[in-house]
């Protein structure tokens, strides 16, 4: 999937995020595929706002994989500080370019 949005500022501007689905392993009924955010193509500006959007759909026990630039310890810091002892944290690549976690939401 591609979205595109535009940003009107000084310099108007187009950006592109792409989602790919990764393969979901449990078995609880809900959709078949997680989601996949590359938060490295999200402009850094909004990079944090656009990723709590995307969490905040999430229904309990659904899930995102985030891909970041790197170890995104200052988002998961106030992911906590938002909404205390909510998502199960996963690491499935570990640097040294890229770190992807999955996040599921567990309550």
């Amino acid at each position: 999937m591609t979205y595109r949005w535009s940003a009107t500022e000084r310099n108007a501007m187009t950006h592109e995020m792409t989602l790919t689905k990764a393969e979901h392993v449990c078995s609880c009924g809900h959709d078949a595929e997680i989601p996949a955010l590359d938060a490295r193509v999200i402009p850094h500006a909004v990079r944090h706002a656009a990723i709590f959007g995307a969490l905040d759909s999430l229904p309990v026990g659904g899930a995102l994989d985030l891909t970041a630039p790197h170890n995104p310890l200052p988002l998961l810091a106030q992911l906590e500080e938002r909404q205390p002892a909510t998502w199960q944290i996963a690491y499935l690549v570990e640097g040294p370019e890229a770190w992807t976690l999955r996040l599921t939401r567990s309550a």
